[in-house]
């Protein structure tokens, strides 16, 4: 009977790692810098919504340095001055959407944000507690 207490503690200690794991993955994918999904998706609300990403950027690498971020850093530098200066080589209007459509992918996005945010702080105490 302990034998299999024991597997169940494990597998569920396993699963907690890998939803955590999965979690944190996409929220550092929401970063709003170009090459991750987060810059997709704010490239739609204004490609100056990248040059907040930067910040994030740093502040992760501080945190908990990794060459792998360093890699989008530098892939993402082009695209940070694009925005900055604008890019020449995209056709007039490129980034125009109506109103409506920013807000509701600004909203979605933020809600994703939110919502990973919360359930890996949750994940994260329940994993802390074991």
């Amino acid at each position: 009977m302990t034998k299999i207490l024991r597997t169940r503690d494990k597998t569920a200690a396993t699963l907690q790692a890998l939803c955590y794991s999965g979690l944190m993955l996409n929220l550092i994918n929401l970063i709003p810098i170009s090459p991750l999904d987060g810059g997709r998706i704010t490239a739609i609300i204004s490609p100056k919504v990248w040059l907040f990403g930067v910040p994030l950027l740093a502040a992760l690498f501080f945190y908990r340095p990794s060459p792998m971020l360093i890699v989008i850093g530098l892939l993402a530098y082009p695209q940070i001055m694009a925005a900055f200066k604008g890019n020449p080589e995209l056709p007039p209007g490129y980034y125009d959407v109506p109103n409506e459509t920013k807000i509701n992918y600004g909203v979605i996005y933020l809600s994703l944000v939110c919502f990973l945010s919360v359930m890996s702080f949750e994940v994260h105490e329940i994993i802390g507690t074991r």
